[in-house]
């Protein structure tokens, strides 16, 4: 009788792709300078009252170069920070920075993250969904839906400035590693 090894019986194991994102304590710190920047320095660069968005700007980074669950969580711990620190916005950025994260990802998939075609796209167009996505929830809390038209137009000065931000960010990242090689 043959005799038949226990192994030949197991499931193979999933492929798993290895984990090429940033490091935990790199993303971590990012996020909390960009969270201290935004709660402190960064309504200095207000143009027509509307300031960039330090956080959503390391979020997007963060997103396009990890998974979707992974960009998840990053944006739920960021959406998280910033509602910590705002008043009365319950978890409206929680949500519209989780889902933003998540686009973010999926958007990115396929592509180079230091690209910055996509780079630009990815920013202004997640930068528009988050704002739409915080004042839908803002509204089910009770925030007068006729502020709308404003909100909308801050949101398209917000994005070219978000847009700037990361744009600057990438190219000193890439002039800093060419030059420490």
């Amino acid at each position: 009788m043959p005799s038949i090894a226990l192994s030949s019986f197991r499931t193979p194991k999933p492929h798993v792709a290895p984990f090429v994102g940033p490091a935990w304590y790199v993303a971590a710190a990012w996020l909390a300078l960009a969270v201290l920047a935004q709660g402190t320095i960064v309504h200095y660069l207000a143009i027509r009252n509307v300031v960039p968005s330090f956080v959503l700007v390391v979020v997007v980074w963060y997103a396009m170069r990890v998974d979707a669950r992974r960009a998840a969580l990053y944006g739920l711990v960021a959406g998280l920070c910033e509602d910590a620190l705002a008043a009365q916005t319950g978890v409206a950025w929680t949500i519209s920075t989780t889902v933003s994260a998540v686009i973010a990802s999926v958007l990115s998939r396929g592509f180079f993250a230091d690209s910055i075609p996509l780079v630009i796209a990815v920013t202004a167009g997640v930068t528009l969904i988050r704002a739409l996505l915080f004042w839908i929830v803002m509204a089910f809390n009770g925030y007068p839906p006729g502020l709308g038209a404003m909100h909308f137009r801050e949101a398209l000065i917000e994005a070219p400035l978000n847009v700037a931000i990361i744009v600057v960010a990438m190219l000193v990242a890439r002039r800093v590693e060419t030059t420490s090689r």
